[in-house]
């Protein structure tokens, strides 16, 4: 491989799609996400590319770059989704469901599921429905019921009219519940499925890698991915962080609805979360790299909205971190985005893997002398460094 002036790299938007739809028909809710995990891995075992799996699940891989020493970058996104879990086997032989991660049970009613039991060869097909599903029965009740998770309850696909019935069917409190995907490629190029969040960010990084791999490009610095299993749960990249990682991006769902600057047909550069302002000097440094490069990006602020950096940064990561989404209308619910927004943010990925850091010489160390910080280079102040003294107001 040889290092070179960052440019744009040719797209296999035909394994994106390709990656993208096995990843969602992988049931991966936080808290079961083996099966997809093992999924990733032989994705980037096919590019060349070896992975490790940490205790808690998370799987981190990296892309050598060209310095010995120095700070490096991580790429990070996530695999697991919401979904449900078997709170108690109700006496009409359907099951009481929680929440796995945060979604209303509005946009669960109506959803197909499977329910994995403690038996590997048995899986459990059923339904989310409203406690008064049957319109001939309730009429104007079915309307005037509230929305809740204590008002749905999973209707099995099993001759089941009670709790000993589901027990022998091998169900118990704890089962997780998946709800189905249904994805949908159009001809327009709209996707629509549950779950985008984050399983076309994890395709758009594999797509992302694969480009640099096949085109013989070397990262600018040591680029780092960490594929967690608990961003839905809050936990994210609380773990699996190289301690060389000096900017950490983070890859995700941006919100498409009224009152947002996101698009579905858009990269989308977040400056804030519920969180917080993400870091100043990154986040205009991937604004200046989509600029030179005619990507079309957007930035947007989330108010509640929550991202693997948020756990990094609690846990201690010492390092700048970022969002960088790609545009879903109705997240957390019947979610859709754009090829084209994939795409953007798939080449936004290849130009900043390819480009230094903000800071290649002071990031090189974890601290520094407040005199020697650049920061003239992105935000103004005195050219001649910190004054001596406290400082006065002409």
């Amino acid at each position: 491989m040889t290092a070179r002036k960052p440019h744009p790299l040719k797209l296999d938007l035909d394994y994106l799609r390709q990656v993208l739809l096995e990843l969602l028909e992988i049931p991966s809710p936080s808290g079961r996400t083996d099966h997809i995990q093992q999924y990733v891995g032989e994705r980037l075992s096919a590019l060349g590319i070896s992975s490790k799996l940490t205790r808690r699940g998370a799987l981190g891989a990296c892309l050598p770059g060209p310095r010995e020493t120095g700070a490096d970058r991580a790429i990070v996104v996530h695999t697991d989704t919401i979904g449900g879990m078997v709170k108690r086997l109700k006496e009409n032989g359907r099951l009481e469901v929680t929440p796995v991660g945060t979604h209303s049970a509005r946009f669960a009613e109506g959803a197909h599921v499977r329910i994995f039991t403690d038996d590997l060869d048995r899986v459990v097909t059923g339904q989310i429905l409203p406690l008064k599903a049957s319109g001939h029965r309730y009429n104007e009740g079915v309307d005037l019921q509230g929305v809740g998770w204590e008002l749905v309850e999973v209707r099995v696909d099993e001759p089941v009219t009670d709790e000993a019935g589901l027990r022998a069917l091998g169900i118990d409190a704890g089962d997780f519940v998946a709800l189905l995907p249904n994805p949908m490629i159009t001809s327009s190029g709209y996707v629509k499925s549950r779950h985008l969040d984050d399983k076309a960010g994890v395709a758009a990084v594999l797509t992302a890698f694969k480009a640099m791999v096949e085109a013989g490009v070397t990262p600018a610095v040591t680029a780092h991915l960490l594929v967690t299993v608990t961003e839905e749960i809050g936990h994210g990249a609380s773990h699996g962080l190289d301690p060389d990682v000096a900017e950490i991006v983070s890859v995700d769902a941006a919100v498409v609805a009224p009152g947002q600057q996101s698009r579905e047909d858009a990269a989308t550069l977040a400056m804030g979360d519920g969180v917080g302002p993400f870091d100043y000097h990154l986040t205009r440094n991937l604004a200046r790299i989509a600029g030179e490069h005619g990507i079309d990006l957007v930035r947007d602020v989330f108010d509640y909205y929550r991202s693997d950096v948020a756990a990094a940064v609690e846990a201690g990561a010492h390092a700048r971190v970022a969002l960088l989404g790609f545009g879903v209308d109705a997240t957390h619910g019947h979610e859709r985005t754009h090829l084209d927004g994939l795409a953007h943010l798939t080449q936004l990925l290849c130009l900043y893997l390819q480009s230094d850091l903000v800071f290649p010489e002071w990031d090189a160390e974890p601290e520094g002398q407040l005199a020697d910080f650049p920061s003239l280079a992105v935000q103004p102040a005195s050219e001649d460094g910190p004054r001596e003294g406290p400082i006065g107001i002409d």
